[in-house]
């Protein structure tokens, strides 16, 4: 490269030629300086994939527990023995057998196992609750086989999380929580637990996916790995590469009842908030907004003005609670909570349940084709809180129609279809009298003995005041108008129909 520029600068005889060499010079430069830079990152993107998990293994496993329960199960009781006629030649044969094969009367103990980590030098240790469900005994027993007996603080049901307590001597071993939040697919984690009742394992893998719904509960986020999971590691920490606790192993997916590489952990974001109210108040607290909701589908986004299929329908409003207070409404499209927005309808629960109770937060909703910011009071969740809505008592007139367009018959209700359909002295609306098929009512489930409370989230009290709003819908040139609906034999609920031309 040298040789080369010495007889370019000494040919250089003319201002173009010394402009050229100078060019070179800098590109030289450049290049030189981008290939140092590429060097001096290679060892850092080296170092995102460890050579070993040895030594965070190491200090991680004594903190990790295996979770031993004992549940008494009784005896099915006494049998009467079936006895031969007296004097028959069988008598002491149908005694002897029946004495021999009696069914154990006697208390048996059934044992289970799994998993669970120590969160506080003072003995608290965290693990499934369906681990230690209906157990009469938990033993907390560490990687140098020491055993305690455990005393259970609490559960949370919702979340499949129990919090223990062992007391010792001396202070034990923690891990902490991280944060879920930051991890992302294709992290590496790292899984302690007790697979099979074999002892502590170490198995390692990544995030194959975050907040997975399995239909486990009402606030179902799951973190899904491929690290391996058996049965036995449930209740047992999922780490990262800092070594904190950012799930906990919960469920698998296996047709086989082994590991195929699809792992469930509770996240540490739910966990910590529930294992801190339980250590605190022996139970958990969760917010309560008092709104009963549903999935906004294509067609019902389509019939609100929404541009897409965001937010959660609110398809009732509990009596007196906060979402009444607030003036939220069933038809409302619920688009965010306390700033964070509502991209699934699933999501609402888990926000409002991490909400503090007593605060004031703003809910954005969507209503009427527009945006609005509404307060509400955040309520505390009760066991025994129904999210249940009553439409209001509209007059009774006697007249019935046809509206073509969504393949229904309709009737106002009188006393005569309130005892045919069974109607209770609340039901309100238009009832559904026939349904044909094919139509867009059809193919959307109603059927007859249905009520039609609104349209288009207006009330409704006759057959022609709904075909009025599938006219007028149509002519704003939607293609599906919504309806809420009282089913004979359900909940409240929104459905948007395809519009079939008039």
């Amino acid at each position: 490269m040298h040789a080369n520029r010495s007889v370019l600068v000494a040919a250089a005889e003319g201002p173009m030629i010394r402009h050229m060499v100078r060019q070179m010079d800098r590109m030289w430069i450049g290049l030189i300086a981008a290939l140092a830079f590429a060097l001096a990152s290679a060892p850092a993107l080296a170092l995102e994939t460890p050579d070993s998990f040895a030594d965070l293994a190491e200090r991680l496993l004594p903190s990790v527990v295996r979770i031993a329960t004992t549940q008494v199960v009784r005896g099915r009781g006494q049998l009467e023995t079936p006895q031969a006629p007296p004097g028959s030649p069988f008598e002491d044969l149908f005694r002897e057998f029946f004495d021999r094969n009696r069914p154990d009367d006697q208390p048996r103990r059934a044992t289970s196992l799994g998993s669970g980590f120590v969160i506080d030098p003072s003995g608290y240790v965290v693990t499934n609750n369906h681990v230690i469900s209906e157990a009469d005994e938990i033993t907390v027993i560490f990687q140098d086989d020491t055993e305690y007996e455990a005393v259970l603080i609490g559960v949370d049901v919702k979340t499949d999380l129990a919090l223990l307590k062992i007391e010792t001597e001396s202070p034990l071993p923690v891990v902490t929580f991280g944060d879920s939040e930051v991890m992302r697919v294709g992290d590496w984690v790292l899984a302690i637990g007790n697979p099979f009742g074999l002892g502590n394992s170490v198995t390692t893998g990544i995030i194959s996916a975050r907040a997975r719904d399995i239909n486990a509960g009402p606030y179902d986020n799951f973190i899904q790995t491929d690290a391996s999971i058996n049965r036995g590691n449930s209740g047992g920490p999922l780490f990262n590469l800092d070594g904190e606790v950012i799930g906990i192993n919960t469920a698998i997916f296996s047709p086989s009842g082994g590991s195929v590489g699809i792992g469930f952990a509770t996240p540490s974001s739910i966990a910590q908030q529930v294992i801190k109210q339980i250590r605190e108040f022996g139970r958990t607290k969760r917010g309560w907004l008092g709104v009963r909701i549903q999935t906004v589908t294509d067609d019902i986004a389509e019939s609100l003005g929404l541009i897409d299929t965001r937010g959660a329908l609110v398809a009732g409003v509990t009596e007196g609670g906060p979402a009444e207070v607030a003036k939220i409404k069933a038809g409302d499209v619920i688009l965010a909570f306390d700033g964070k927005e509502i991209s699934l309808m699933r999501n609402l629960p888990r926000v409002v349940a991490e909400t503090e109770i007593g605060r004031t937060v703003e809910v954005e909703v969507w209503r009427l084709g527009r945006s609005k910011v509404l307060e509400v009071v955040v309520g505390e969740l009760q066991e025994d809180d129904q999210v249940a809505a009553v439409p209001a008592r509209i007059p009774e007139e006697a007249r019935v129609g046809m509206v073509d367009e969504l393949g229904l018959s309709l009737s106002t209700i009188t006393p005569e279809l309130r005892t045919e359909f069974n109607l209770g002295d609340e039901a309100a609306g238009v009832l559904v009298t026939e349904v044909i098929g094919g139509g867009p009512a059809s193919e959307q489930g109603i059927h007859p003995g249905d009520i039609i409370v609104e349209v288009s989230q207006a009330e409704v009290a006759s057959p022609a005041q709904v075909q009025d709003k599938v006219i007028e819908a149509r002519d704003a040139g939607r293609r599906s108008v919504l309806l809420l609906v009282q089913p004979r034999d359900g909940d409240l609920r929104f459905v948007a129909l395809r519009v079939a031309p008039g």
